[in-house]
């Protein structure tokens, strides 16, 4: 749409984080001051946090890096990499697609409008803030090999942002990622075959980096950025690049050796692994203690009628 690239080549000379006069934006991009401020309050709308000041013009309050395919680009070997500033989602872009991409590939996003986790739920995803990363995967095991593929997934970029810094982050069953007790990723696989066929995988993932307080009012659980997790952020570019050279190399791995090659790695960094919980089933609530996950990617629970593994369904887990 125009009206998008307008609004992109409108946050690229704003992504710098200094006062840019209405006129000179206006004259930059060739429409009136007028126009200008409508682009604004869309951006707003997109969770840009910008605002005005009568004399100096508009300013962006914290400075972006925009995501850059070349730069990626110059840190990985991806086999397809697609950035699509404004997108639906970018999991749903690959599914729509799985038939015509190569095993690897990368859809990247700076804003989803419909952007989705577990369960149909929303996933917030305002402007350049964060990092929505979707993965194209063929399983030729089957569906029946995907099993916990969420949980290696975690493992992956947990060790990933650890190694960037981020010593504190830890794994939530089944497909979270926390720091000190607050939300920081999620990861969403999603699954498309048949019985007896290759299982087509996409695996998606939202993590916060630096989101503003404003943007995560209406988050139902508490919430944090990477930006909290590590003395000093990597730049965005780096970041996709890492993540996607771990989660290739992790696939990869996974196919050779399954679940089992990742329990152990799981319960080293599990956030709540010999600690109090509560396992959401439907309306029934069991507490007990966490004692890490089993070889089929069960939770493993500890009551007093002794430790018994659940997976799967519809499953909460919350600390008490």
């Amino acid at each position: 749409m125009k009206e998008h690239a307008t609004r992109l080549a409108l946050i690229k000379l704003l992504a710098d984080g200094q006062f840019h006069s209405g006129e000179a934006l206006g004259e930059s991009l060739g429409i009136s001051r007028s126009a200008i401020s409508k682009h604004i309050k869309v951006l707003q709308l997109w969770g840009l946090d910008l605002f005005r000041i009568q004399g100096k013009g508009y300013c962006i309050s914290t400075p972006i890096e925009l995501l850059d395919c070349d730069k990626i680009l110059s840190q990985v070997k991806c086999p397809q990499l697609e950035l699509i500033p404004i997108i639906d989602s970018t999991n749903q872009y690959l599914l729509d697609r799985f038939g015509l991409l190569p095993k690897g590939a990368v859809c990247l996003a700076e804003y989803q409008q419909a952007g989705r986790g577990r369960r149909g739920r929303q996933w917030l995803s305002p402007f350049g803030s964060n990092l929505y990363l979707s993965m194209y995967w063929r399983l030729d095991a089957g569906m029946a090999a995907a099993m916990g593929l969420s949980l290696v997934v975690g493992v992956a970029i947990a060790e990933t942002l650890q190694s960037l810094g981020a010593d504190e982050v830890r794994v939530k069953w089944p497909n979270d990622l926390y720091y000190r007790d607050k939300k920081l990723a999620g990861i969403l696989v999603e699954m498309t075959g048949q019985a007896g066929d290759a299982a087509h995988l996409v695996i998606g993932m939202g993590l916060n980096i630096n989101m503003p307080d404003t943007e995560g009012s209406d988050i139902g659980q508490a919430w944090t950025n990477l930006s909290q997790a590590c003395d000093k952020l990597p730049e965005r570019n780096h970041l996709a690049a890492e993540l996607i050279d771990s989660l290739q190399k992790t696939l990869i791995t996974y196919e050779q050796v399954g679940l089992d090659g990742f329990v152990e790695r799981w319960n080293r960094i599990d956030n709540f692994l010999n600690r109090p919980v509560k396992l959401l089933i439907g309306q029934r609530v069991i507490e007990g203690i966490a004692r890490g996950i089993d070889k089929q990617g069960a939770l493993l629970l500890e009551t007093e009628s002794g430790i018994e593994p659940y997976i799967g369904g519809e499953i909460s887990l919350r600390g008490c």
